[in-house]
């Protein structure tokens, strides 16, 4: 019997009213999938310690923490400080989802900016990776993480990556990583999967992003962990690779970037 190849979720969202009482069954999937590990993202600091319950509950489940760019004017500030405090917890293996989002809160475009620079201090001192949100601002965040990145180095992942080749060019100079989600396998997102292909594989990763962009054959419906494969399997023909050895490759990609996910699974 041929063993399902491993791969891991960077990025979902488990603590969303959509898997509520299915925590179980959604696991089980995402095993059955062959999906080992996924990264839950916490979007709003004061929700943190029901993010950080799931993580505890469940052990392919790790954590991070950040405030969403889309939550800045209605949530707290954080500080560098309060972010790292975060960061001592075992499975807590990332700061962030932080970005810039114009589309739908371009009047907040300042404290977007100014809660930006404040995660990546915390990424800096930590060493643990930085998970951006870009969305209809790519040259303020591409000249944001050149400058940032200029007064120390820091490592990052371009989370459900859909801006420009240009912005993705500017990432991928800096040493990041982009993060392949549902999107990529829509029908109509070739110029993306071309700004994919253009780009190292040993710099990618794959994400679900769920409840949202489920790929196809799902799309429009939850989409959870375990369809992170079908957009694995696209990511493989972008790259053209068979799909166990993409899903290797990407398994190596998140065990460099998330290094502390993978010294957790080493020591467990």
């Amino acid at each position: 019997m041929t063993q399902t190849a491993q791969i891991t979720d960077s990025h979902c969202h488990l603590d969303f009213p959509d898997f509520e009482g299915q925590m179980d069954a959604v696991l089980s999937r995402a095993a059955e999938a062959g999906v080992t590990r996924m990264v839950t993202i916490c979007t709003r600091l004061r929700l943190e310690p029901q993010i950080r319950a799931i993580a505890e509950a469940h052990d392919p489940v790790f954590y991070a923490a950040g405030t969403h760019p889309m939550s800045v004017a209605t949530e707290p500030m954080t500080s560098v400080d309060e972010l790292i405090a975060l960061t001592r917890h075992p499975k807590m293996v990332g700061i962030g989802e932080t970005g810039l989002d114009y589309h739908y809160t371009a009047e907040s475009a300042r404290m977007q900016q100014t809660s930006l620079r404040l995660h990546i201090a915390a990424a800096r001192e930590t060493g643990l990776p930085l998970i951006i949100h870009a969305r209809d601002a790519d040259a303020d965040m591409a000249h944001i993480l050149r400058d940032e990145y200029r007064a120390g180095a820091y490592s990052c992942v371009m989370h459900c990556f859909s801006s420009s080749a240009d912005l993705a060019k500017a990432a991928l100079d800096l040493g990041f990583y982009l993060s392949m989600s549902g999107i990529t396998a829509f029908p109509r997102s070739q110029e993306l999967r071309d700004i994919f292909a253009s780009a190292p594989v040993e710099r990618i990763l794959v994400e679900t992003d769920a409840p949202y962009l489920a790929p196809p054959p799902h799309r429009g419906k939850r989409n959870e962990p375990a369809f992170v494969a079908h957009t694995a399997r696209v990511g493989a023909d972008v790259f053209g690779l068979e799909y166990p050895e993409f899903a290797a490759r990407t398994q190596a990609n998140f065990d460099r970037l998330f290094s502390k996910a993978a010294a957790w699974k080493a020591a467990a």
